[in-house]
């Protein structure tokens, strides 16, 4: 897709025209060669129009087809192709889907010019250096039997394009972040997203076992190995050969057994307890820890040598609290899974229950949020969840949110959807009405907030 002339040519995608023509402009400005489609089905025209395109830019969301099957017949043109999909409508798994479909990056509106113009060059310059044969494409199950990640604020997003990337190779990933933050779904994500997917994912907690227990657990043992092995174990790295192993909790494992995971992790082999000869294995390992192992390495509390091994990609999760902006897709989600998991009909939560909500600092993350609506959900008979229906120390730990208002006298459900609506309006409030710096709050374009505004009946003035 490499043009031949001087001035790289783009394909910008956008069915707001609008904004199609500004950022044409902006990006004609630095000398590209642009050229403008309103629809998936007139960019189509234009690929198969004989000149080549050097990148493609498209949006995520349009009538009909979308940015996706864009991306998707783009690469089947060809398998090298730059493709940026920019959207206003920001969320982890399509942000996974645009990077697996074959997309270079994924852009979230409203978005820094001066980095979408560096980012553009620098792919434009990647793809020169590029082998010929330099291919993203990879396999992995399908996108309805991938773990969800749900959020649309920036760091999740970033989070979500590393998994992507980083999932179709064999590189170890070292998962961090506090307890309860999803480090586990993250490495489930990595996996399911691989060319391993099909085989076995086994999670093993290693805080929660003693170190001998651990070994065999890990690496088998051989009957009479010790007392009580009356059988033979294979061990889980034998269990999920060809698949992948994650070591969560990494940082609580002894000196010893941080001399045998680095030998697993050097030669590819493991020794059970009680045997002579080592045992090949094709194990993808995955690790996660709530602590700073740099920081225990320079202790002397952890090698350094196995820190680098396990360290060869990081991704770091945010605490709840730093991303509450989050807060309602993850309600809306976890309450329509656990009325599913708990046979019970949808429920609304009523206004002083979101107030509470989205005023606590959420200490124990997002499994914290799981288990107080399960228990919420399971509580209330009603189908609405109020505050009576809350932990008694989130109740009082829980500051006033943005969107706080007295309870009326007559308790009236409250669809889940109005969370979102609640929690823009709150923060608007905040603002003193100037919906620029709403929207900078929100990680929205100041367009996405007006056309929200004017969906509520709330754009006047």
């Amino acid at each position: 897709m490499i043009s031949s002339g001087s001035a790289a040519r783009l394909l910008l995608v956008d069915d707001d025209e609008e904004a199609c023509r500004l950022l044409g402009e902006v990006l004609e400005r630095e000398g590209y060669d642009v050229t403008r489609a309103l629809s998936v089905d007139h960019a189509l025209l234009a690929l198969d129009g004989g000149r080549p395109f050097d990148a493609v830019l498209t949006d995520l969301r349009m009538p009909g087809a979308s940015g996706l099957d864009l991306v998707r017949a783009v690469r089947k043109r060809d398998p090298r192709a730059l493709i940026f999909v920019l959207t206003a409508f920001g969320d982890a798994a399509a942000a996974g889907e645009a990077i697996r479909a074959g997309a270079y990056d994924f852009i979230s509106k409203p978005y820094d010019l001066a980095a979408l113009r560096g980012a553009i060059a620098q792919a434009l310059e990647r793809r020169r250096l590029s082998p010929p044969d330099a291919t993203t494409a990879g396999s992995g199950l399908p996108a309805e039997r991938r773990p969800v990640l749900v959020g649309h604020s920036p760091a999740i997003i970033e989070v979500m394009k590393t998994v992507a990337r980083v999932a179709p190779s064999q590189a170890t990933v070292l998962i961090t972040g506090e307890t309860g933050t999803g480090k586990e779904l993250i490495a489930r994500a990595i996996h399911s997203y691989s060319d391993r997917a099909a085989q076995r994912f086994v999670a093993v907690n290693c805080s929660a076992l003693a170190e001998g227990v651990l070994e065999s657990e890990l690496f088998g043992h051989l009957k009479g190995a010790f007392t009580g092995a009356t059988v033979t174990r294979p061990g889980l790295f034998r269990e999920a050969d060809r698949g992948t192993v994650f070591l969560d909790e990494i940082g609580d494992i002894s000196a010893a057994m941080q001399s045998r995971l680095l030998r697993v992790l050097q030669e590819r082999e493991i020794t059970p307890v009680g045997a002579d000869t080592p045992i090949r294995v094709d194990v993808r390992v995955l690790a996660a820890t709530h602590q700073d192992l740099d920081a225990l390495v320079k202790q002397g509390r952890f090698r350094g040598d196995l820190f680098y091994r396990l360290n060869v990609v990081s991704i770091e999760l945010p605490p709840l609290r730093e991303r509450l902006q989050d807060l309602p897709l993850l309600v809306h989600h976890f309450l329509r899974e656990l009325a599913t998991q708990h046979r019970r009909h949808p429920v609304a939560l009523d206004p002083e229950a979101q107030s509470l909500l989205l005023g606590y600092a959420w200490p124990g993350n997002v499994r914290e949020l799981q288990n107080v609506l399960e228990r919420a959900l399971v509580l209330a008979a009603q189908g609405v969840i109020g505050p009576e229906h809350l932990p008694a120390d989130l109740r009082e730990r829980a500051l006033p949110s943005l969107d706080s208002q007295r309870l009326p006298e007559t308790v009236q459900p409250l669809p889940l959807a109005e969370v979102e609506k609640r929690h823009v309006l709150g923060v608007l409030r905040t603002t003193q009405g100037n919906r620029e710096r709403a929207a900078k709050i929100l990680g929205i374009s100041r367009r996405t907030l007006l056309r929200m505004l004017q969906r509520w009946g709330e754009a006047s003035g």
